[in-house]
């Protein structure tokens, strides 16, 4: 379940199984002082009572001012969000996804100065992981970052149909890059045990008919991680909608225990989760 918090008015259902009510409990509406009408924020089923304002930020962990490969085409910056729905074992960026609090929190406000000072030399913000649909309060985020008047492309594992969807409808996300792990019954093994092969496929389907719909929001791409053969590739291949190409990205085992999202850290391109 998702809903979008509306102040004063009902929920308009964009999907199944989205909230009909004005709000949740806990949501964070425009009556408590967030963005007037729509509050944009997302709230996962079982923690609605966890979303407000300090939680989402909280989830804010890093920025790389450039990048000329996150976004094919266009040169951004990329945020990246703590947190993720799944246990990858050769997740790229393992602290920032299981544990956020061992990266240092980027305030709000310097994330609102940066875009404010540099949207006119960028066209676009990459919001990278960790998994950003599985932050509460998602919304909220991106809310906050269109203001600047850039574009928006979500990396995502495409665990969570509802967010995608939303999203989208929402006009708060133009583009999502979506890591399809691999071949449906390997996503046991591939995602750490966190999704079943019905789970996966399930998932991917809804999002593969969203892509059909609307195909110029979505990219699909795969990492080469050692467990992936030719033939599953080909398999992949074969699962994406018609008229889409699948990008590859060779898998480079991290060179520290745990990456970090800095420039430091020497970040290989793309969300290697």
């Amino acid at each position: 379940m998702v809903c979008l918090a509306v102040s004063g008015r009902p929920v308009q259902k964009l999907t199944e199984g989205v909230a009909s009510k004005p709000e949740a409990p806990g949501c964070f509406g425009a009556a408590k002082g967030a963005v007037p009408v729509r509050c944009h924020t997302f709230c996962h089923q079982g923690a609605a009572r966890d979303v407000n304002p300090e939680n989402a930020w909280r989830h804010l962990r890093g920025l790389t001012p450039l990048s000329l490969c996150d976004w094919p085409g266009r040169p951004c910056c990329v945020v990246f969000l703590g947190g993720c729905n799944l246990r990858c074992p050769t997740c790229h960026n393992a602290s920032l996804a299981w544990d956020m609090e061992s990266e240092p929190l980027l305030p709000q406000a310097r994330l609102k100065a940066f875009l404010s000072s540099r949207a006119r030399w960028l066209s676009g913000v990459t919001v990278t992981g960790g998994e950003p649909t599985a932050v509460p309060g998602i919304g909220m985020i991106l809310h906050e970052i269109a203001a600047s008047g850039l574009a928006i492309k979500v990396d995502t594992n495409a665990m969570l149909p509802d967010v995608v969807e939303a999203l989208l409808a929402e006009g708060l996300a133009q583009q999502f890059s979506v890591d399809v792990k691999g071949p449906f019954d390997q996503y046991p093994s591939l995602t750490g045990g966190a999704v079943t092969e019905a789970g996966a496929r399930r998932s991917l389907s809804r999002v593969f008919a969203l892509a059909e719909a609307r195909p110029e929001a979505f990219l699909f791409r795969t990492t080469l991680v050692p467990q992936l053969s030719e033939t599953d590739m080909t398999t992949v291949r074969g699962m994406l909608p018609a008229g889409f190409t699948l990008a590859t990205q060779d898998y480079k085992p991290p060179r520290r225990p745990h990456a970090l999202a800095d420039s430091e850290a020497r970040r290989t391109a793309g969300n290697m989760v």
